[in-house]
This record gives C-alpha cells, sequence and structure tokens, in this order.
C-alpha cells in the first residue's frame, strides 16, 4: 500500500552536488522519522542522515557539513542535498520512512528501491 519513490542520482564530478528526494505515497496514517542510507559494492547499508518528525537531524560524520537532509511532511517528502561530493560517497542511496499505513498500524519502516549515486575523482 505504501511506496516510496526516489529520484535526483546521477553521475557527477568530485566537487559537485546533487539533491536527492523521496515522496512516501499510498496508505499513510502518520509519518515519524525520515532517513538516508547508502550502499557502497561490497559494503553493509549505513545509515547516512536522519530526520525526526520534529526536524532534529542526525548526520554519519564522513558528510557532516556536506550533506542536508531535510523534509516537507505536506508532502510527505524527505530530501539530502549533497555538496562538496568525494569519491567515497558512491553507492546506492535509499531512504527509509517511519509510518502507520493506518490508525490501526503500528510504526513500521518503508524503503525506497534505491537509486544510485556515483562521484568520479
Amino acid at each position: 500500500q505504501v511506496q516510496l519513490v526516489e529520484s535526483g542520482g546521477g553521475l557527477v564530478q568530485a566537487g559537485g552536488s546533487l539533491r536527492l528526494s523521496c515522496a512516501a505515497s499510498g496508505s499513510i496514517f502518520s509519518i515519524n522519522a525520515m532517513g538516508w542510507y547508502r550502499q557502497a559494492p561490497g559494503n553493509q547499508r549505513e545509515l547516512v542522515a536522519a530526520i525526526t518528525s520534529g526536524g532534529s537531524t542526525n548526520y554519519a560524520d564522513s558528510v557532516k557539513g556536506r550533506f542536508t537532509i531535510s523534509r516537507d511532511n505536506a508532502k510527505n517528502t524527505v530530501y539530502l542535498q549533497m555538496n562538496s561530493l568525494k569519491p567515497e560517497d558512491t553507492g546506492v542511496y535509499y531512504c527509509k520512512i517511519d509510518l502507520r499505513a493506518t490508525m490501526a498500524s503500528r510504526y513500521m519502516a518503508s524503503w525506497g528501491r534505491g537509486t544510485q549515486v556515483t562521484v568520479s575523482s
């Protein structure tokens, strides 16, 4: 019932910028935290940034000062502005949204399919 659609990935040179978007649609009663994860080939999926319903943010040390996570509650959308990109940022980026599908539902994690980000040197 819930679908997350990600966009904004692509190929950029080191030092460039990308803006990722993730919009949730379908049966959504309420949304709590939102976040972005990434996974490089051969590596585990890691948390990049997260934002609570109140707007508090948390970032991986490797992206602090370069990435900014934000949300638009009216649009059920979370964004990740990525500046000063480095080759180490290369990977598949996944959106995760913690939500209740209905009034009777408990919170669950909904994941996007992922979008490729490639940063060349």
